[in-house]
């Protein structure tokens, strides 16, 4: 049976604000954003129950790490002093990945229209 992806979304709230851009930058105040959280995860669905990994158990491994940041000011945990969109991806991806070594990519979206794409090596 081909590879495929299988995908679940996970929604969060955190505060950040960016030190590194220009002083009059409005995103070098304090706010908020309501982050939209897809994690892809390849393999195959030739197993006994006919899926790649089960959606329950995706969201019981993927929750304690929504978790470190809800309802977080990103600024304040370790790797995220400077929380721009690309490095909480990135963030995110580095901690996955240690949960799921089949895991794809992830994408994260800070507005409706606004995100980053992060493929895993």
């Amino acid at each position: 049976m081909p590879n495929m992806q299988i995908f679940k979304v996970f929604y969060f709230d955190s505060a950040h604000f960016l030190p590194n851009v220009p002083e009059n930058h409005k995103c070098r105040q304090m706010h908020g954003h309501t982050y939209k959280l897809i994690v892809y995860i390849k393999g195959s669905a030739d197993n006994r129950e006919g899926w790649v990994v089960d959606f329950a158990e995706l969201k019981n491994r993927i929750n304690p790490i929504i978790e470190l940041v809800d309802h977080k000011v990103l600024n304040d945990i370790k790797g995220l002093e400077n929380p721009t969109c690309e490095n909480i991806a990135k963030w995110l991806c580095e901690k996955i990945r240690k949960e799921f070594p089949a895991f794809k990519k992830l994408e994260l979206h800070e507005t409706l229209t606004t995100g980053t794409i992060i493929e895993a090596d």
